[in-house]
């Protein structure tokens, strides 16, 4: 499910590099994204990956460490809406 246009001034600001530590993962996250998040998420380790426009935690398992989509409390991916497609004028 995508989310609101509301959030896509939060989500853009949350992909800029000054917003970034070590690895591309995020400082800290919007607060409008942490409300909506499920439990049992680390919060400490998002990305946003602008290939798929989806928040992503960093989930470290008994035998391998792996980005899984976050998501939010039914369930559904954190995801931006894609930008819109200039349109073309008609000829």
């Amino acid at each position: 499910m995508k989310y609101p246009l509301a959030l896509l001034p939060i989500l853009a600001l949350a992909a800029c590099d000054d917003g970034l530590q070590r690895d591309g993962f995020l400082r800290e996250v919007p607060p409008e994204v942490a409300a909506i998040a499920g439990p049992n998420q680390n919060l400490q380790a998002v990305k946003f990956l602008e290939e798929d426009n989806c928040f992503w935690y960093e989930h470290v398992g008994p035998v391998e460490t792996t980005l899984l989509p976050l998501r939010s409390n039914r369930g559904r991916p954190i995801c931006a809406a894609p930008p819109a497609e200039p349109e073309t004028p008609a000829s």
